[in-house]
């Protein structure tokens, strides 16, 4: 297939971090896969044996009223009553046995490269870390500027998201 079926990039924009895992949300899956959410939702539930926790699990309504807030602008929820339910990328994997037509088979072919695009991104920045700090401590004094400024146009910037999700302690703004 030389063209895929849904680019690589919306599916690398449905992926989110939440609870420390990376995640599709059950919506965004539903739209990659041309069915309807409760369509899907209907068909895990249906399945549930094959989706343990670490497959997928349910946002709370916290972490649903964060998520409604951060993504108003650019999402749909409509009547939803329920929280979405999150899916890893073993989850992902999974959706494919539950969901079997030819859409979702090649949907979920373009998502498993896409996890696997984000997991070699993160690793080449690891290895770009892990190769600086050896030069770093090969080389003496003169070269600590060079190096502080490379760390300082490797770290993410400073602005902090508009919305951010997630958790606050009682002590945070």
């Amino acid at each position: 297939m030389d063209e895929s079926i849904v680019s690589v990039e919306v599916i690398l924009s449905s992926i989110q971090v939440l609870r420390g895992h990376r995640v599709i949300l059950d919506a965004d899956i539903a739209a990659l896969y041309g069915v309807e959410t409760k369509a899907l939702v209907r068909a895990v539930t249906r399945n549930r044996g094959r989706f343990p926790d670490d497959f997928m699990f349910r946002l709370t309504s916290d972490e649903f009223r964060a998520l409604r807030a951060a993504r108003s602008g650019n999402h749909v929820w409509g009547g939803r009553r329920h929280a979405p339910y999150a899916f890893t990328e073993q989850g992902v994997a999974m959706l494919s046995s539950v969901l079997r037509s030819e859409r979702a088979v090649a949907v979920n072919i373009e998502i498993m490269r896409a996890f696997v695009r984000v997991r070699a991104m993160l690793a080449s920045h690891q290895d770009l870390i892990r190769r600086l700090d050896e030069l770093e401590a090969k080389y003496d004094e003169q070269f600590v500027v060079v190096f502080t400024a490379i760390r300082q146009l490797m770290a993410p910037p400073d602005v902090p998201p508009k919305h951010p999700i997630g958790f606050r302690s009682a002590d945070q703004p």
